[in-house]
């Protein structure tokens, strides 16, 4: 449960809103309900791909998040150019731990500029707000 100033503070950047738990749950259901919640997702999973310690999983989990999101007709594929596209292609071969970083700063830039600013003018954001200053009200003034 994020308080009224986290909620609040979500508004202050995208990493602000995706290191809170809460803050990237209520992105996800948001982007969710415009369709692109593959960008996140592939954001999530270059997170997660880039602590990899293991040789064997780095190749593995690499060619997941390839047929995932990047290859063409891929379940949840993400929209970037086709220059980024054939790097990451050539790279399949051998991959290494900065083989998505092209794409996945072209995708955090996406969401920076175009789908955060979104999120916090939608209803989804607002009533969340507007939740957490009811309660914090509540709390502060329990005889209402």
């Amino acid at each position: 449960r994020s308080n009224a100033g986290e909620t609040m503070a979500w508004s202050q950047s995208v990493d602000t809103l995706l290191a809170n738990k809460d803050g990237l749950a209520a992105f996800r259901t948001f982007l969710k309900s415009e369709f692109s919640e593959e960008n996140v997702e592939f954001w999530l999973a270059c997170e997660d791909f880039k602590k990899t310690k293991s040789s064997t999983k780095i190749a593995s989990k690499a060619q997941k998040i390839y047929s995932d999101f990047i290859q063409a007709d891929a379940p949840k594929e993400i929209n970037i150019d086709f220059h980024t596209k054939t790097d990451i292609s050539q790279n399949m071969s051998e991959p290494t731990l900065s083989c998505f970083d092209d794409a996945q700063r072209l995708i955090y830039s996406l969401m920076a500029k175009d789908s955060f600013p979104r999120f916090l003018r939608s209803e989804v954001y607002r009533e969340l707000v507007k939740k957490q200053q009811n309660a914090s009200r509540k709390r502060c003034l329990p005889f209402l």
